[in-house]
């Protein structure tokens, strides 16, 4: 922990950091003098791209794959620009608080972009995708009020951010490769669906889930009375 009270260690639990390849590729780009806040926007970009290539898969032309293709690599892009700029920072030493905003505006935004994109892609619905998105926030903004109020960061699940991009990048490579006919929909209150509707939904309420958990879990830390 630096002066600021800023502890670099306070960190989402990312098993990937560990891998001899991530440390490598931290490695070269810390040498190189590379922003970590840099970084945290170009995985912003990233994300408000991918959100993009979700939206462009409604429109009929002959690249809808290669937009569900190129979705799904943006959103592990941002994944991997979420990893890498704090491993950067921590290895140059200039790990701060300021450091920490770059972090978190960029990744609700990134969270919003790719999640309202993935509302307006095939098969998915504008509401539930912004939904999606907005629980999606309110899962980060109970962590950060937690925080503020004396909790430690939790990053527990079941729908944290991995798994919120996991499923749809899941749909995004399904989409990508398999015919129309593998590609269902459905019909409710004259609103037509598909798979892109569906894990939405499940994003959504996972997410409310999960900020009920976090929201939980801090107020059961802050009632512990303090230790002496």
């Amino acid at each position: 922990m630096n002066q600021s009270g800023y502890n670099p260690a306070d960190r989402r639990p990312i098993k990937a950091r560990e891998l001899a390849v991530a440390q490598r590729v931290a490695a070269w780009l810390a040498d190189r003098g590379v922003s970590p806040n840099g970084i945290s926007v170009a995985g912003m970009f990233a994300g408000l791209a991918g959100g993009a290539a979700f939206a462009a898969t409604s429109f009929d032309t002959p690249y809808t794959r290669l937009c569900w293709l190129a979705a799904a690599a943006l959103v592990q892009m941002r994944l991997l620009a979420n990893m890498f700029d704090g491993m950067v920072a921590v290895r140059r030493n200039i790990a701060s608080p300021l450091g920490e905003l770059y972090n978190e505006v960029p990744d609700r935004i990134s969270d919003a972009a790719l999640l309202i994109g993935a509302g307006y892609a095939v098969g998915g619905h504008p509401l539930v995708g912004l939904g999606a998105a907005l629980a999606a926030v309110f899962t980060a903004y109970v962590r950060a009020a937690a925080k503020v109020a004396g909790a430690p960061n939790d990053f527990c699940g079941p729908f944290a951010k991995q798994q919120r991009m996991f499923c749809i990048t899941l749909v995004a490579l399904y989409c990508a490769a398999t015919p129309l006919a593998w590609q269902p929909t459905w019909m409710l209150a004259d609103e037509k669906f598909g798979l892109a509707t569906v894990v939405l939904a499940i994003v959504l309420v996972g997410s409310v889930l999960t900020a009920m958990r976090r929201l939980i879990r801090a107020a059961r830390y802050l009632k512990q009375p303090p230790t002496p």
